[in-house]
């Protein structure tokens, strides 16, 4: 019989974490990538493209996460198309990513005053130098911390990438539960591991709230 020690848990443990860590960021990135041109097709203020923006958001932040990995792992597959659980994971929680970092950054951009577009039209800078020159600078110091706030969702949501046999730390604490039969253990180390990861994340959120507001010197 098989057996566990303390260290070889841990060692499995900090071995699945790197790719909860590298889903992470691979979904960050991709939705960072896949929210730019829905930016600009919001600020277009085109009325289908907005609509479409709109319902971008609205259809990925209303259904479970937990479909969208489904569909993108089994749905997929009804069309000839064959994907890994890493493709159908980093595909999912991409699309989920964007839909919500699309709303945050546009209503960082919606918080400025609306004079600063005026004053920068009177100025003769076209759209691309005003978002790049004026707004975005702005725009950027509000949406850090929220956008911050919101990577510890990502990191969490990686959890569920498990259910379709992508082995990340949730998935690598369910397989060693099953062989050590000590489920109190392991699934504390589990939650340890997202608290390490997600804890700074959240206390930087906070500081860069406070900054903003000038609460911190």
């Amino acid at each position: 019989m098989m057996t566990f020690t303390d260290w070889d848990i841990v060692r499995n443990l900090l071995l699945a974490a790197r790719w909860t860590l590298l889903l992470s960021l691979t979904a960050f990135i991709g939705g960072t990538v896949v929210t730019l041109p829905l930016l600009l097709m919001r600020l277009g203020k085109r009325r289908w493209p907005t609509r479409f923006v709109r319902l971008y958001s609205e259809l990925f932040q209303g259904t479970p996460l937990l479909m969208q990995l489904f569909l993108a792992f089994f749905g997929l597959g009804l069309f000839g198309i064959d994907v890994s659980p890493w493709t159908a994971a980093a595909l999912a929680l991409t699309l989920y990513t964007s839909a919500y970092l699309v709303d945050i950054w546009s209503g960082s951009i919606d918080a400025l005053p609306k004079g600063q577009w005026e004053a920068c039209r009177c100025l003769g800078l076209n759209v691309g130098q005003t978002l790049w020159r004026v707004i975005a600078p702005q725009a950027l110091r509000i949406a850090i911390a929220p956008t911050v706030g919101f990577s510890v969702q990502v990191i969490k949501g990686t959890a569920l990438a498990s259910i379709i046999g992508f082995v990340e730390l949730t998935k690598a604490g369910t397989m060693l539960n099953n062989v050590t039969f000590e489920p109190f253990k392991v699934f504390g180390l589990v939650a340890l591991g997202y608290f390490l990861m997600c804890y700074p994340l959240s206390m930087y959120s906070h500081y860069l709230e406070k900054t903003l507001r000038g609460e911190t010197k």
